[in-house]
């Protein structure tokens, strides 16, 4: 393997964290501001770029490190490493609820393909890189536009996702049609097209967005239940506006409006 091989342990259920056991010199990196806690032994250093071993020059690693701009991600990457004689600890949490994704990238042909800001964690020498989506449809409708993330290598890495996990395995000619949104990954093998979902009714009172995602081929796709953009949406408007008054509190609509959801307060 070109990759350190990293053994792990993923604790809790809908507010998960993954706790990396180190070998003597075996380093892990991770995004800036998801490390949990570790032991006394690892060093912890913030290196530019993606950290992985493939780019030691200057150029490669500012390279890198502009890609890793473009999905939305800090120029930095932190590695830590055990500088100890014996096994140590690390332990990373994701930044909202939901699930921590263990892939190990040697059974899917050394790639995947995420969303951008899924990536947690990984064994050093995986890189985190940009994939453009090719096609204008997926760019300006998909979600999350023309670029996201891929990571490759032999080794493991660790995805964070929303609400809960589904696994889908697609054989030829299956379909799969997904809110853009609510995907997390899929494999290089796996085909992402954006459709038009179709029908007056359905793009005005419909309630799902204008487009879906469709994915065919043959290999696997991660969806999560709960994007954290969809959480965001409803946090806001749910949040109280200026004058300690909700949206639509005080309105002939709002009191309607919780009275029928259930609320029965106006």
């Amino acid at each position: 393997m070109n990759n350190h091989e990293l053994d792990y342990k993923i604790y809790g259920d809908d507010m998960q964290c993954v706790e990396i056991e180190l070998d003597p010199q075996e380093t892990v990196i991770a995004e800036a501001g998801s490390l949990m806690y570790m032991d006394g032994n690892i060093e912890m250093a913030t290196v530019f770029g993606d950290g992985s071993d493939k780019n030691n020059d200057f150029v490669s690693k500012l390279f890198s490190a502009g890609k890793r701009v473009l999905t939305g991600e800090s120029l930095f990457m932190t590695t830590y490493t055990n500088q100890g004689a014996v096994k140590r600890h690390a332990t990373f949490a994701a930044p909202y609820p939901g699930k921590i994704i263990s892939i190990d990238l040697s059974k899917y042909n050394n790639k995947i393909i995420c969303q951008k800001e899924a990536f947690l964690c990984a064994a050093k020498g995986v890189q985190i890189g940009i994939e453009f989506q090719k096609k204008l449809g997926v760019g300006f409708f998909g979600g999350e536009g023309f670029i996201m993330q891929k990571l490759e290598g032999d080794g493991m890495a660790f995805m964070h996702a929303g609400g809960t996990i589904i696994e889908r395995e697609l054989v030829p000619g299956e379909i799969l049609k997904v809110d853009t949104g609510c995907i997390v990954g899929f494999t290089q093998t796996v085909n992402y097209d954006i459709k038009f979902v179709g029908g007056i009714k359905n793009t005005l009172f419909g309630g799902e967005g204008v487009f879906f995602a469709q994915l065919s081929g043959i290999g696997k796709v991660w969806i999560q239940s709960l994007p954290f953009s969809r959480l965001a949406d409803r946090i806001i408007a749910s949040a109280p506006s200026y004058g300690g008054k909700s949206k639509g509190e005080g309105s002939v609509l709002g009191g309607l409006g919780r009275m029928l959801d259930g609320d029965g307060r106006f």
